[in-house]
């Protein structure tokens, strides 16, 4: 529920401080061109141990990962 699709280029200045994954792709010739970008500190290590642990308890996968950061 966090990677989405982007028509447009993307930046990493889009998902700083969130979850998302966003990726945009481009054809050119016969090669395909895939850019993702994503903020590491928070979609890292401890955030995908939150939503690990949320998808083993039956929780929504989504609970305590859209909050904003205080300490950032």
């Amino acid at each position: 529920p966090f990677t989405h699709l982007s028509p447009a280029p993307v930046d990493v200045k889009q998902v700083l401080g969130t979850n998302k994954c966003l990726l945009h792709l481009e054809k050119h010739g016969d090669q395909l061109l895939v850019t993702s970008v994503l903020d590491n500190l928070t979609k890292g290590a401890s955030g995908q141990a939150v939503q690990n642990f949320n998808l083993m308890r039956g929780y929504p996968e989504r609970t305590g990962l859209e909050l904003k950061s205080t300490a950032f």
